[in-house]
């Protein structure tokens, strides 16, 4: 039976931090960080790791504490449900071995992986439903703790693991239903804009045609009854103008409100990161707030820099930097790809993704500098004043 002895004052303290850690975080992504540093911090374990399985045999997300990130790439594709893990996913039972290597699930690891010795796991359930595996490997103990000479986890150590588990599955559970309600709330918005861009923009912009098939038939037989049209036919197409503003305006991405340019864009890069060869960084400086639109417009051409860089450069590295100047801020992506002769790109007409970005600095009061050359990689930049 696992020892019901109550920790120490400083352990109980820790163990309430970290339980109104994982309470206070609404993301899926900050719960499972949270939980697995938490686990590590508490138990002393050398490295930590969560994961939560997908419907086809490999993991939807997988959180590891302790392991660098030049580590973590060089490691590899995400694990799949096989061995040990797979043991946490099927059994309500924890799993405590004195050495992982020597049980008989044990089906090796990447090249780049750390070696694990001692190694204590649970499952994150929520009634019949297992949300995940949280483990920890390598006991961290000072030589008075030591059993036989070396450090290794504890019965204690496994009651504290499965009770940050179990409260573990309702911070990930409230935190799931935190982002479906707002997934909901989002979709609701855009399909309220969607129903009032129809009905005002889409109303302004057949009463516009109408017009100006009108002024059409009028330019030869009455010219004053023409001019008269095309007036309106302009007064029409300003305020579709206006109306279709407003209504964009109100699509600001979300997390720019909550978060800021500089984390919605870290964000935004780390998830490329792990879904493309291409290593993708991220480096913020001294960036203060902007106006909003000059915000979404560095996001937005971010976001298409980053696309061409990463589907169509065959770059090997990406570096993404926002930086402040002035008053203002400058972005920029540099990849070390193919490259490409910008004014061929423009002599010819393509690129169309080079105008909407250039379209999107100046309507900002900004500039979009692109430098590239065949075979040496290419550098968009794009600078605003701030305000």
């Amino acid at each position: 039976m696992p020892s019901t002895k109550p920790p120490a004052r400083g352990g109980l303290d820790a163990v309430s931090d970290a339980l109104l850690a994982m309470s206070r975080q609404l993301q899926v992504r900050d719960v499972l960080q949270t939980i697995t540093a938490s686990a590590r911090e508490l138990l002393g374990a050398e490295y930590a790791a969560l994961g939560v399985p997908d419907d086809h045999g490999g993991f939807a997300q997988f959180v590891v504490d302790g392991v660098s990130d030049e580590q973590w790439k060089a490691i590899g594709p995400l694990p799949r449900q096989h061995g040990i893990l797979a043991a946490m996913l099927r059994d309500e039972a924890p799993q405590r071995l004195a050495d992982v290597r020597l049980d008989a699930r044990f089906g090796g690891w990447p090249k780049a992986h750390p070696t694990l010795r001692d190694f204590l796991g649970v499952p994150i359930r929520d009634g019949e439903e297992t949300l995940g595996a949280l483990f920890l490997a390598n006991k961290q103990c000072g030589p008075g703790e030591r059993t036989e000479g070396r450090c290794a986890f504890t019965a204690d150590d496994e009651a504290l693991l499965q009770t940050l588990a179990a409260h573990a599955a309702i911070a990930l559970t409230n935190a799931r239903l935190y982002e479906r309600s707002r997934e909901l709330t989002i979709a609701d918005e855009r399909a309220r804009l969607a129903h009032e861009l129809h009905d005002a923009v889409s109303q302004k912009l057949f009463s516009l045609r109408l017009t100006a098939q009108a002024a059409a038939a009028l330019v030869d037989r009455d010219p004053a009854r023409a001019k008269d049209e095309l007036q309106q036919v302009v007064q029409l197409a300003a305020e579709a103008a206006d109306e279709l503003r407003a209504a964009v305006i109100e699509l600001r991405p979300t997390a720019l409100d909550e978060h800021g340019l500089a984390a919605t864009l870290a964000d935004h890069v780390q998830v490329l990161d792990r879904a493309h060869a291409a290593h993708v960084t991220f480096t913020a400086h001294g960036v203060r707030a902007l106006p909003a639109t000059q915000e979404e417009a560095l996001l937005r051409v971010a976001q298409e820099a980053l696309h061409n860089a990463l589907r169509h450069s065959g770059a090997e590295h990406v570096e993404v930097t926002l930086a402040r100047r002035g008053a203002g801020a400058v972005l920029t992506v540099r990849d070390d790809g193919h490259g490409f002769d910008p004014a061929a790109v423009r002599s010819a007409g393509r690129h169309l993704g080079l105008v909407s970005m250039r379209d999107r600095a100046s309507g900002v009061g900004g500039g979009l500098t692109v430098t590239s050359e065949p075979g040496k990689g290419t550098m968009i930049e794009m600078e605003v004043p701030g305000g």
